[in-house]
């Protein structure tokens, strides 16, 4: 096909799980087009857009090389997390009591988001289009083409979407997505404490929503706000004195007064669910295969298991297999939908039991006392969540 790039595999979305499933490909065999709508960029100060980031998957930035560039002065452990319900109810999770040095790090979307797009630029078997925007996409028996807007025209063994949870790519493909709205948005913001978190994630579940506290380094907090909309715009609208000593309520003054680094901002939370996430020469990883609520803090870390998980089926495939085959594009699906669908049923579970006016108040904070009284329990819930089980 005269004017036709020839790839053996075309990434559409170069944010955070599509660019670390490229890096996780560096040393292989394939020939990789990644398509980007636009370069990364850091905002000044500190970044709203804050992950959570197990150890499994801090291993796996390590393994692909990008762990060791990230700048540990933006980055802050975790090696408390105390969770505590509107009613009493009490948990507690240890590092030291669970036999590893953290139970996860917190690091800026955009701090991660660099330093993939420069290991990017220097991988030898990756071409990167950006700007671009795609357009079109045909499947064949043989490969998948897609044509940019620019009037590029590529073809390739697999396509994978990476393109988040409103994904071109899967809507291209016709793959059914379950997209349902919580009626809830997740406030942002960053803030100055007057005492240092000392490595301690907070979270309470409240009437009016599940507010998290993530320590950043130094004396800095970043929150998620779970809350229903009508809450949501107001603590948006609120003068940052206000907004400072309403959060600090919240969080019971637990670091004492606050003081706001970043604006206030706030996104629509929805539960997806794709029954299918593969099909000949497709497959979907990130947020294009799964939606999640933000109180598990697991969304990122589904998507870097989704990029490890098929980097290695990819790298490991001999050179006469043919990637885009449905038949093994089946075995990254199943290896990853049990984890997903766990994930994604505990936590809307979670957000029913103690969503406002729940019959069930006093029973879900006994739990959550009990749990805490039940090391191994609380051991097996802490390493299931580390990715060591």
């Amino acid at each position: 096909m005269a004017g036709m790039q020839h790839f053996d595999l075309i990434i559409v979305g170069g944010g955070l799980a599509g660019a670390s499933l490229a890096l996780a490909l560096r040393d292989s065999r394939l020939r990789i087009a990644l398509i980007e709508s636009r370069p990364p960029c850091r905002p000044p100060g500190w970044d709203t857009r804050i992950y959570a980031v197990s150890p499994a998957n801090a291993a796996f930035l390590e393994a692909i090389g990008a762990w060791k560039h990230l700048d540990p002065a933006r980055m802050a452990p975790i090696r408390h997390m105390r969770v505590q319900g509107d009613g009493g109810g009490r948990l507690n999770f240890s590092a030291f009591e669970t036999g590893v040095p953290e139970l996860g790090w917190i690091l800026e979307s955009s701090l991660m988001a660099g330093e993939f797009w420069e290991s990017a630029k220097r991988q030898a078997n990756l071409t990167l289009f950006c700007p671009a925007a795609p357009a079109a996409l045909e499947f064949r028996h043989d490969a998948a083409l897609l044509h940019l807007a620019d009037g590029t025209a590529l073809s390739a063994r697999l396509v994978v979407g990476a393109d988040g949870r409103d994904s071109w790519t899967r809507q291209a493909a016709g793959l059914t997505a379950i997209d349902t709205p919580y009626g809830e948005q997740g406030v942002v913001a960053n803030f100055a404490t007057a005492k240092a978190p000392r490595d301690t994630a907070w979270q309470w579940f409240r009437d009016d929503g599940v507010l998290a506290w993530l320590p950043l380094p130094g004396k800095r907090i970043s929150i998620v706000w779970s809350t229903p909309d009508a809450r949501a715009d107001e603590l948006c609208a609120l003068a940052p004195d206000d907004l400072c000593r309403r959060v600090a309520e919240a969080g019971q003054n637990t670091l004492g007064e606050l003081q706001l680094l970043t604006p206030a901002a706030a996104f629509p939370l929805r539960l997806i669910r794709v029954p299918q996430t593969v099909a000949p020469r497709l497959a979907l990883v990130g947020d294009a295969a799964h939606g999640i609520h933000p109180l598990s803090g697991h969304g990122i870390n589904l998507g870097f298991q989704d990029a490890r998980e098929l980097a290695a089926l990819l790298a490991a495939a001999p050179p006469w297999q043919d990637i885009g085959e449905l038949r093994l594009l089946q075995r990254y699906q199943r290896a990853r939908r049990e984890e997903t669908w766990l994930l994604q049923g505990t936590t809307d579970a979670l957000r029913r039991l103690f969503k406002r006016g729940n019959a069930w108040r006093p029973l879900r904070h006994f739990g959550l006392n009990l749990t805490d009284h039940l090391p191994f329990v609380k051991n097996a819930l802490t390493r299931y969540a580390l990715g060591a089980i």
